[in-house]
């Protein structure tokens, strides 16, 4: 008599961990046994090319066949399996499903069963997915990244990518990770695009969606700023889309994961040396070609280096409304990480002088951050105001402001807005765009301190 997959899946309930269909069936699935009998088929496939003249379907039917021989499945437990083997010829493997699923921000696979995501801003190991071995996450690395012309192995032990829909990757393996492969991939957030998405997460209030969208509408530079994992790109997509349709953008990324939907839009990316240790291009040899693209705005994924200084010269000599992301501890540090990375650069300019050269190039630094709850939000919004005893001095425009924690762990506080007219507003008005008048028509003017500005 055959036994079925469910009778061996009870036979020790401590292995035994809860499966959920599509269709809304509950099974028990012993993992040692599945991952078993899955990586028997997939060992076949790899073992023995698929034929040309067989058709996908009739293949994985026929090798699930071969290769549970003796058992007895249910069409459920048939299905489950062919979805895994599907997954991984069209897709990619175990973490296909992740990566379709909406909800999960971020997935992070630190070995064959050490997968974690993040779900609802909070990371939790998933204890139902998992590789075969190492071998199996870096053939899954490699299937990534090939369409993109980036490769992975030992003379090339890192990579920094993305998927089609933008989604970061990031992967390290031996001999630069002692643990084996290592892979991060940092999801595009599909339901994140607009400024009505951010409202509807509690990412900021309407005041200030208004006043960024007015910021970015009135050519002001925008730093954005925050933490890992804080929402900086999510935020810069959101920020640029509100880029009007018939100006020319050239965006600037290592890993291009900005989604504009503009007309006029030229996207750079970055370029690794080949073996030969030739052909790097980096982010600053395209900030200096895109000067000579004729933009009307340059946005630069993320700065880190030596680029820092041509992208202050851009904003210095008539490129208005570019936009950028740092990480950074607060708005002061951002500012002040940008100061290092010039002065890293050889660049031979006194620090006052340089000081001078960011207080006149950025207008606003917008800090966001991922709360102790997991939610992200815009904790600061301030304009670089003037340079006081040789200092850059930043005034807040808007805040929001902690309190503690509630009962259920989630973070409580509130927004303000200072009771000031920023100068940042003048500009905006200059432009000719009045459509915030309402948000500061209550505020007395405050006297200004003299400064250079």
């Amino acid at each position: 008599m055959k036994k079925t997959l469910s009778d061996v899946f009870e036979l020790d309930s401590k292995e035994n961990i809860l499966a959920k269909d599509s269709s809304d069936y509950e099974i028990f699935k012993d993992k040692k046994l599945l991952d078993n009998l899955r990586n028997r088929v997939i060992q076949n496939i790899i073992d023995n090319d698929i034929p040309d003249n067989e058709f996908l379907t009739e293949y994985i039917n026929k090798e699930i066949d071969n290769s549970l021989e003796g058992y007895d499945l249910s069409t459920l437990e048939r299905n489950h399996i062919f979805n895994l083997i599907e997954n991984e010829i069209h897709g990619y493997g175990p973490i296909t499903e992740l990566l379709d699923d909406e909800n999960i921000t971020e997935i992070m696979v630190n070995g064959p069963d050490q997968i974690y995501i993040e779900l609802d801003g909070k990371v939790i190991k998933d204890e139902s997915v998992s590789f075969i071995n190492d071998e199996h996450i870096i053939r899954t690395i490699q299937r990534m990244i090939q369409p993109l012309g980036r490769t992975i192995d030992v003379a090339n032990p890192m990579v920094d990518s993305r998927l089609k829909d933008g989604s970061r990757i990031n992967a390290v393996i031996p001999p630069l990770s002692l643990n084996g492969p290592v892979l991060t991939i940092r999801k595009f957030r599909k339901n994140l695009e607009t400024m009505e998405d951010l409202l509807r997460m509690g990412t900021l209030t309407s005041s200030m969606a208004r006043f960024l969208d007015a910021s970015v509408k009135g050519k002001l530079n925008i730093l954005i700023c925050g933490g890992t994992g804080s929402g900086k790109t999510t935020l810069l997509n959101v920020l640029s889309s509100l880029i009007s349709n018939d100006e020319r953008i050239i965006t600037i990324e290592d890993a291009a994961e900005l989604k504009l939907k503009q007309e006029h839009v030229i996207t750079l990316e970055t370029r690794n040396m080949n073996y030969e240790k030739e052909g790097e291009v980096t982010v600053r040899d395209l900030v200096i070609n895109s000067l000579r693209m004729r933009p009307d705005r340059i946005i630069v994924g993320e700065v880190r280096g030596k680029e820092a200084f041509d992208m202050l010269q851009a904003m210095n000599t008539g490129h208005d409304g570019s936009l950028s992301t740092l990480h950074a501890n607060g708005p002061k540090d951002a500012l002040n990480r940008l100061e290092t990375m010039v002065l890293m650069s050889n660049i031979q300019i006194p620090v006052l002088a340089l000081r001078e050269y960011i207080e006149k190039a950025i207008d606003l630094v917008v800090y966001i951050e991922r709360l102790q709850d997991g939610k992200r939000k815009i904790t600061s919004i301030s304009e670089v105001y003037n340079i006081k005893d040789g200092e850059i001095n930043l005034r807040e425009i808007f805040a929001f402001k902690q309190k503690g924690l509630t009962s259920t762990g989630e973070v409580n506080g509130s927004y303000v807005m200072y009771k000031f007219i920023p100068r940042v507003y003048e500009k905006i008005k200059q432009k000719g765009i009045n459509d915030i008048d309402d948000i500061f028509e209550k505020v007395k003017p405050k006297k200004e301190e003299k400064n250079n500005k």
